[in-house]
């Protein structure tokens, strides 16, 4: 079953094909064919080594069935669920030569996805409920629909998938066109998209008001300047925060009127959550 949590099932299943491929090259486990008796049953349970949030649970549950039809994968957790040092929280079953050829590929995958759930976690706790949490697209290529999905599990929201999700105008978008003509160029390129614009001062941000952008980026902003920025734009207007934000400073910005906070750390820096597969 899988849960508005799980990155997309084709998805996982490449990333898994391709990690699998890597892991085990052209002739398997070594190790375990020559140490492990071919008939040799085994459990094995994820364990916690550190608190965190759990993330990633169908990618692990996808190494072992693309290794082996015949083990049993069980969580006793969902992804989103608060982990503490020593908790086991899921359990795979099955030919050891299987749970031991699978072990680290899945433990990679659970370990960085978790590490961004972690994090998200600690942004969106931080922001005391002031704002919205949003990824970017600073990802590693090919793993970003995981690490999205990682991001929800945290309590994060995601910004655009890809590039075809929404208009979103930068500075090096301004070098042929200004930022009223950009914006009515990509209304009248793609209606009905969402047009966001990013402000690097506060004369931009009046003149994206006065466009009535569907989202203002307010770029490398102090707390003060959003705090100013908001009341040019008004209460219901849509601010988004980025730049240099960091888990110290995410409550003012919070604080200052951002509507959201995106935060490129959460996925390209989230260090990996120490987890364990050990044996019965």
């Amino acid at each position: 079953m899988t849960s508005s949590l799980d990155p997309p099932v084709g998805i996982v299943r490449e990333v898994v094909a391709l990690a699998l491929r890597e892991d085990l090259g052209l002739l398997g486990d070594l190790t375990s064919i020559a140490v492990i008796p071919e008939d040799a049953e085994g459990t094995a349970r994820f364990v916690a080594r550190g608190d965190g949030v759990l993330a990633g649970t169908a990618a692990a549950t996808e190494v072992f069935r693309q290794l082996d039809s015949d083990v049993v994968v069980a969580w006793t957790a969902a992804d989103g669920a608060e982990l503490t040092p020593g908790l086991a929280f899921g359990s795979v079953t099955g030919p050891l030569r299987s749970l031991l050829a699978g072990e680290r590929t899945a433990l990679n995958l659970l370990q960085h996805c978790s590490g961004i759930a972690t994090l998200t976690r600690r942004y969106v706790r931080s922001t005391h409920g002031h704002a919205q949490i949003r990824d970017t697209r600073k990802t590693l290529p090919g793993l970003r629909a995981l690490e999205k999905a990682a991001v929800r599990a945290g309590g994060g929201f995601n910004h655009r998938e890809c590039l075809s999700d929404a208009v979103l105008i930068k500075d090096n978008h301004l070098v042929h066109h200004d930022l009223t003509s950009a914006v009515g160029r990509a209304r009248a390129h793609w209606p009905g998209r969402v047009v966001e614009v990013e402000c690097d001062t506060l004369e931009q941000v009046r003149e994206a008001v006065a466009v009535a952008a569907d989202l203002i980026l307010l770029d490398n902003m102090t707390p003060d300047e959003v705090r100013e920025a908001r009341t040019i734009a008004g209460p219901h207007a849509q601010l988004e925060v980025s730049g240099g934000v960091t888990i110290d400073s995410v409550a003012a910005y919070a604080e200052a009127g951002a509507t959201f906070i995106s935060v490129g750390a959460i996925t390209h820096s989230a260090p990996a959550l120490d987890i364990g597969l050990d044996l019965d």
